[in-house]
């Protein structure tokens, strides 16, 4: 996880999570739902979380002797393009999260690098880079509106699906034109 530290975290922020009701004894445990809003450019470049869009929190906050443990589920709409035919896409994604924050000068400080695992700030937890994490790396990079998705006419740009089943862009040289016409009085 890139290291993230603002100068100071706001515990007003929906994205901050305050642990100042978690005890710091290993097996505590406190759960967190809630619906925050979509931080901006939540995506890839064809598909993302809109801004605002409402993401809902299902997380669990666990005391472990290093820090606090993060483990849950976001869940929110997605919007974008089809990669072969450009329609829109409109669908949702579920992303899990399992992050472990650090005490500050607690031994995970001498035994992992700065950017390897997140850091308490006081009693907050950050976790925006968490969440733009694990939603980001589970969108796709080349979204299809489904499966089969024929796409485009290489030649005309209409979406096949809107083409009949004959349709060709087969240019025939004109030196061959009159032996396509023998061909033609035969069918």
């Amino acid at each position: 996880m890139p290291k993230h530290t603002p100068s100071s975290l706001d515990p007003r922020s929906p994205l901050v999570l305050d642990t100042r009701e978690l005890p710091r004894r290993p097996g505590a445990l406190r759960t967190v739902e809630r619906v925050v809003q979509a931080p901006s450019d939540l995506g890839v470049e064809l598909i993302g979380v809109p801004e605002g869009a409402d993401l809902e929190l299902d997380l669990r906050m666990e005391s472990v002797s290093e820090g606090v443990l993060v483990s849950g589920t976001v869940s929110g709409p997605v919007r974008g393009e089809c990669g072969r035919c450009l329609r829109g896409i409109d669908d949702s994604v579920t992303v899990t999260i399992q992050e472990l924050y650090a005490y500050e000068n607690s031994t995970t400080d001498a035994t992992t690098e700065e950017d390897e695992v997140g850091r308490l700030q006081g009693d907050l937890i950050d976790l925006e880079p968490a969440l733009r994490d694990a939603v980001v790396l589970a969108l796709p990079t080349n979204p299809l509106c489904r499966q089969d998705c024929p796409g485009l006419c290489s030649e005309c740009g209409v979406h096949w699906d809107d083409l009949p089943a004959d349709h060709s862009h087969q240019q025939v040289d004109p030196r061959w034109a009159g032996l396509s016409q023998l061909t033609r009085t035969e069918e």
